[in-house]
């Protein structure tokens, strides 16, 4: 009989990735491997300790160097996109198999302090040099299990426990799966450009559509002395908690004082709110194409305010070339509340610091703008608007936003 220790703190040495929809990627598999183990470097950047990230027959390992941060290396893993999942993995050496034995079973009583339950061995002999073969070493190693602990029970069809151990250039002993966000590694699909409020929907959007890969450039537009120098801090913050998942990101400021002044006192109020949002969405198209992004996003929601409406909408597109992605579109206001606050930009968000959109607003809104008319309005600013577009672009502040710098 196995005597049973004192149970301590299980040190684990890796984290085995698991990855979803990379593989079914084909001959192209290599290069989302590679994004992801970008992606992971990245994230690791602001945890505590030393990182080694890299490829190993078809598997991504984070193998960690020395002392870390258990906790703090897990919550950054759960922000890059393409991981579903994070295996706490023990490495021991290769020995023979007793000494195997005792591995596992010393795994299982640091692990589990309720030995009540069910498992099953999951052996892979991935080292065909090792002379005993994977069914062996399921029998042998789940005969250990039972001696030592005999309160557990073996359930080969639905266990509480997967005892994995892979036996490679070392041995892998992993069972616990920590969930991770899915997706797709970032720049994998592309860029596109992010108009970032300080509101709760578009960090939401910026977000989701990170998700599906797509790298995320932001416009910002910042309209002094109407909103405050904390207005633009308070973006600037919501960019840099949104790279903690999407990676880097490039914001351009936009000075649109002068725009939306120009629009106030020579187009009808009720049709401001929708002429703004048109002169933005120019402008973040120019910013997109100049940096090769394939698409604009904004944090819509249709008929959630009177800009969105599909009338609003409809308006706002056809001032665009490039496509124009609202993964929020379906939405209603809870459900991306439960986002932001999953993404921790809520807090922020709600921050009471008014941006540009929120200044310039009319009493009556139109809710149902005829393209036509809205057309025929922007007629009068002829005499400015080209200037005023020029300055804006030419005077955008450029902020390069990473998740850990202040």
């Amino acid at each position: 009989m196995y005597k049973k220790r004192r149970r301590k703190q299980m040190k684990f040495h890796s984290f085995l990735i698991k990855y979803g929809e990379i593989g079914i990627k084909g001959k192209n598999r290599y290069i989302f491997e590679d994004a992801l183990v970008r992606q992971i470097r990245y994230a690791l950047q602001g945890a505590d300790g030393e990182f080694l990230v890299h490829k190993c027959h078809g598997r991504v390992y984070v193998d960690c160097e020395g002392e870390y941060d258990f906790e703090e290396t897990v919550e950054s893993l759960k922000k890059v996109f393409g991981i579903v999942g994070i295996c706490p993995v023990v490495r021991v050496p290769v020995a023979e198999l007793e000494q195997l034995k005792k591995d596992v079973v010393s795994y299982v009583d640091q692990v589990y302090e309720d030995k009540n339950l069910t498992f099953k061995v999951e052996a892979r002999r991935a080292n065909k040099r090792y002379p005993v073969n994977s069914m062996e070493i399921n029998c042998a190693v789940g005969e250990a299990v039972l001696e030592a602990f005999p309160e557990t029970k073996v359930d080969v069809h639905d266990p509480d426990v997967r005892l994995n151990v892979e036996i490679r250039e070392e041995v892998y002993i992993y069972s616990k799966i920590i969930p991770g966000p899915g997706g797709m590694p970032i720049g994998t699909n592309g860029s596109a450009m992010l108009l970032l409020s300080g509101g709760i929907d578009s960090p939401v959007a910026g977000y989701m559509i990170a998700k599906r890969g797509v790298e995320i450039e932001a416009t910002y537009f910042h309209a002094p002395p109407y909103t405050s120098e904390r207005a633009k801090e308070k973006v600037v913050d919501l960019a840099r908690l949104v790279s903690a998942y999407a990676g880097p990101i490039k914001l351009h400021v936009v000075n649109f004082t002068d725009i939306q002044l120009a629009i106030y006192e020579k187009c009808p109020h009720d049709e401001l709110t929708i002429i703004m949002r048109r002169y933005m969405m120019k402008i973040a198209e120019h910013f997109a194409k100049k940096d090769g992004c394939l698409g604009l996003i904004t944090g819509e929601s249709i008929g959630q305010v009177a800009s969105q409406t599909m009338q609003s909408l409809n308006a706002t597109n056809a001032v665009c070339t490039l496509p124009v992605y609202r993964p929020l579109i379906g939405f209603d206001k809870k459900e991306i509340v439960e986002i932001s606050e999953k993404i921790n930009t809520y807090e922020t968000s709600i921050q009471p610091f008014e941006d540009c959109c929120t200044i310039f607003v009319a009493k009556h809104p139109v809710t149902k703008p005829n393209l036509e008319r809205i057309e025929k309005s922007e007629l009068n600013l002829t005499d400015v608007i080209d200037d005023l577009m020029k300055t804006a672009i030419e005077t955008a502040e450029v902020i390069r936003i990473r998740q850990n710098e202040a």
